[in-house]
């Protein structure tokens, strides 16, 4: 039980790498918030699963793009559960894959600016309570493309640089209040949001990975998980790649 006592926020948390992590930190004895935007019957179903194997769960609706209502989403957080110990930044805004003479502007910057905007927001929301009690944990979901660009993925690409630099930022600013910020960069992950990949891409990928697959929501969690545990207790402004060793540092 790595996280008893903890509570824990995971933004997007209703399907894929978000579901997995709300799941694994609930195993370990965190109280999960599970935060969705549309899909509240997903999210529901998996906050009465971890209820049913025996952990606080609290399914709560907010778009993290909007200050308001990630202001009112932590307070319900903090009245339901507790003040949060760990917020995990991982709501994806979607994007057209497209190449860059043929992007326009407003896709792109919709993009960055939902991207930061979440991040800014859940952040300014948690930190103050974190800063009181001289402790807390943010880990980052970012992409390995935010270092290794890939075609059709400006957009992308650009967006998760930004929320690279700005966990940088963060582990700086906050580390002498006891407060730790990481990145966690998937590879090509197995989840729902990658199902139209054909799967020649997908194919192609595994065998570029030394470990001779894709990654699966799981392994994410996994990565997200040694990160918030208090044995990773000096580890702060760290990237860490989950891609089987197709990145490497």
């Amino acid at each position: 039980m790595l996280l008893d006592g903890k509570v824990a926020l995971v933004t997007g948390a209703s399907r894929g790498i978000g579901a997995a992590t709300a799941r694994l930190l609930a195993r370990h004895g965190a109280a999960v918030a599970i935060n969705f935007l549309e899909s509240a019957d997903a999210a529901a179903v998996l906050a009465s699963e971890i209820e049913a194997a025996g952990g606080p769960a609290l399914a709560v609706g907010a778009d993290v793009r909007e200050r308001p209502q990630v202001d009112a989403m932590v307070a319900r957080v903090v009245s339901t559960l507790a003040p949060v110990d760990i917020l995990v930044l991982n709501a994806a805004m979607q994007f057209p894959m497209a190449p860059f003479v043929d992007y326009p502007w407003e896709a792109f910057e919709a993009k960055l600016t939902g991207e930061l905007k979440a991040a800014f927001f859940c952040s300014r929301a948690v930190v103050p309570s974190m800063i009181e009690r001289r402790r807390g944990c943010i880990i980052a979901v970012s992409s390995g493309l935010s270092r290794h660009p890939g075609f059709g993925f400006c957009a992308h690409s650009t967006a998760k640089s930004a929320l690279d630099a700005f966990a940088r930022a963060l582990a700086l600013e906050l580390g002498p209040c006891g407060i730790r910020v990481n990145v966690v960069a998937p590879g090509l992950t197995l989840t729902d949001a990658t199902a139209g990949l054909p799967q020649q891409v997908k194919d192609a990928s595994a065998r570029q990975t030394p470990l001779g697959r894709n990654a699966r929501a799981e392994d994410v969690a996994g990565a997200v998980l040694a990160l918030a545990c208090d044995e990773a207790g000096f580890v702060s402004g760290a990237y860490v790649p989950v891609s089987g060793g197709s990145q490497m540092m």
